[in-house]
């Protein structure tokens, strides 16, 4: 629940930089989907560390966060296909086409991040 809440968070701010970045700047949709993933990650490291995940496999919080934001590349690749799908071959809007992505983004970040970062070994 609360990576989903933080999620959310990070979601909000990924929707808005990416509105901004097409609407109002008139940049390519795919560019601006990796820059607002980007400040989206940064987002949703900084809510996970605090207030969701307890145990960190990684003692260095640099390398967490470098470790974090890899993992999100898996997601940023699943984002960036979801929203070329979702645009290019079915017409969907901005919009709509995101939060399509976002579920898929979600599922492929949680996974990662709490199975290689965030879950404690077992005895």
């Amino acid at each position: 629940f609360g990576y989903g809440l933080a999620s959310a968070v990070a979601l909000g701010v990924d929707m808005s930089v990416l509105a901004a970045l097409v609407h109002g700047a008139g940049m390519h949709y795919q560019l601006a989907a990796a820059l607002a993933f980007s400040a989206g990650a940064v987002v949703a490291y900084l809510l996970s560390v605090r207030f969701v995940f307890r145990f960190h496999h990684l003692r260095n919080r640099g390398w967490e966060f470098t470790s974090f934001v890899a993992l999100g590349l898996a997601g940023m690749l699943a984002n960036a296909a979801a929203l070329f799908v979702a645009i290019s071959a079915v017409g969907l809007g901005l919009v709509t086409a995101k939060l399509l992505a976002a579920i898929c983004t979600f599922a492929t970040n949680f996974t990662l991040r709490r199975q290689l970062l965030f879950t404690p070994p077992r005895i």
